[in-house]
């Protein structure tokens, strides 16, 4: 089932692939609405199909599936495929001679997918010889079957110490034939680059492009900073240091800026031009510059909507959610009015928290996680690097009291947004839990 305002694509090939673009889907395209197919090579054409009517655009994750998609699959849709790139194939080549590490004399591997001279060109960029590589020769489209008997025979013959493919379907049946074999995959900038470019080639992004975007700006606790001031010329300078701060971000943007007084701004520029300069809604680079030159956080909400007017709009609604999650924040309104955000800002040090998942935005505030709320968690797992809390420090971080906190608790369990972790003990009374904000693990990675 389409979502409202997000490009549908689909997703075919094996199932670690699928999830791997699924996971850079949910970190950096918020306007991405992944359909996935796990599939065999042989199952990719009709995997395909069944997604044609429900989906914009098409990505492929391996040349297999995808000569097999572009022969027995008649569609308009653009399809793309994940690229093969001498990243992915350099990550394979060291895991492959780290685990046939101590043996001896030079080793030979097998590798398809790629030609002699790609192969030659690649290696000798990081000191391999290319005569260390025997690399499949029989023709550009080959069968599964074929690239099998390629690897096999090499190794069996004793010519191979191992084998790379792009093929999972290869990779997984030399392992059960004890063949060492290492599955040349995209690392995740090569994905992010290939879904870049089937994003750009929808019609619903290409009209999105275009699309006016409002922005409000206001710059928090401004009344505090004018009375800092020593005089009306410092007042004055003050004013005018942001000014000139807030017109060359603009200006960047190819926008324009409007002063709406006092403490308040008002910007318009394109949807894709702020996309790009946000790195899809990930960082805002005025906030930092601000900060630095400045020791001012701001607020900025952004609207988008189906005309100049609802735009506005949506503007001001996000930014009255900045205000009510303390400031020093961003917030984007959608024309549906989903949201996207929090997105910290000032701390150039805090790492990527911005939430843009609108599954999860709508499953936090159904549990009564409001915007102030998850601004405050994701800010404190940044600034301490950890996701476990006891209820106490829980209470601190929200300013509510704790009995209140474990009211919240239990809703955010029953909503998956938060686990036990554990118990403390103490020398009176009972163990104290503690609380893993396991919703934000998908966006650190798993290290904090």
């Amino acid at each position: 089932m389409d979502i409202p305002n997000r490009i549908a694509i689909g997703i075919v090939g094996p199932d670690a692939l699928v999830h791997k673009v699924l996971g850079v889907i949910a970190t950096s395209f918020p306007s991405l609405h992944p359909v996935p197919r796990v599939c065999s090579t042989e199952e990719a054409p009709m995997a395909a199909e069944q997604l044609l009517t429900d989906v914009e655009v098409l990505l492929v994750t391996g040349p297999g599936l995808y000569r097999k998609v572009k022969d027995h699959v008649l569609t308009s849709l653009p399809v793309h495929m994940l690229p093969l790139t001498d990243t992915g194939l350099y990550s394979a080549l060291y895991r492959l001679k780290s685990a046939q590490a101590g043996g001896s004399g030079a080793m030979q591997f097998t590798i398809d997918s790629f030609t002699t001279s790609a192969i030659a060109k690649h290696v000798k960029e990081i000191g391999e010889n290319p005569a260390n590589f025997l690399v499949f020769d029989g023709g550009p489209y080959p069968s599964v079957e074929s690239l099998i008997a390629f690897h096999l025979d090499a190794y069996r013959c004793g010519k191979s110490a191992g084998a790379m493919t792009t093929e999972k379907e290869v990779a997984d049946r030399l392992a059960q034939e004890n063949v060492p074999c290492e599955w040349i995959t995209p690392t995740e900038g090569n994905i992010t680059v290939a879904l870049e470019r089937a994003l750009l080639s929808t019609e619903t992004r290409r009209s999105k492009e275009a699309q006016i975007l409002v922005g409000m700006l206001n710059v928090d606790d401004f009344g505090k900073k004018l009375q800092q001031q020593g005089s009306e010329h410092d007042i004055q300078r003050f004013k005018l240091d942001i000014h000139r701060n807030l017109i060359d971000y603009v200006e960047s943007l190819d926008g324009y800026l409007t002063h709406l007084g006092a403490d308040e701004y008002l910007f318009f520029t394109t949807r894709g031009i702020f996309e790009r300069e946000t790195v899809g809604y990930k960082s805002v680079p005025l906030a930092r510059e601000v900060w630095k030159s400045m020791g001012l956080s701001l607020s900025m909400g952004i609207g988008f909507g189906r005309s100049a007017n609802e735009a506005g709009t949506h503007a001001r609604l996000a930014l009255r959610r900045c205000k009510e999650a303390g400031g020093n924040t961003c917030f984007i309104v959608r024309e549906d009015k989903t949201l996207i955000g929090p997105l910290e800002m000032a701390d150039p040090l805090a790492r990527d928290l911005s939430v843009t998942d609108p599954v999860l935005l709508k499953s936090a505030e159904d549990a009564g996680m409001t915007s102030s709320y998850l601004s405050r968690l994701m800010a404190t797992v940044a600034r301490t690097s950890k996701l476990d809390f006891e209820v106490h420090e829980l209470a601190s971080i929200l300013g509510i009291t704790v009995r209140s906190t474990h009211r919240l608790l239990l809703q955010w369990i029953d909503h998956g947004l938060i686990t036990i972790t554990g118990y403390i003990k103490v020398p009176k009374g009972r163990p104290k839990q503690t609380f893993r904000l396991s919703f934000l693990e998908k966006f650190t990675g798993g290290q904090v």
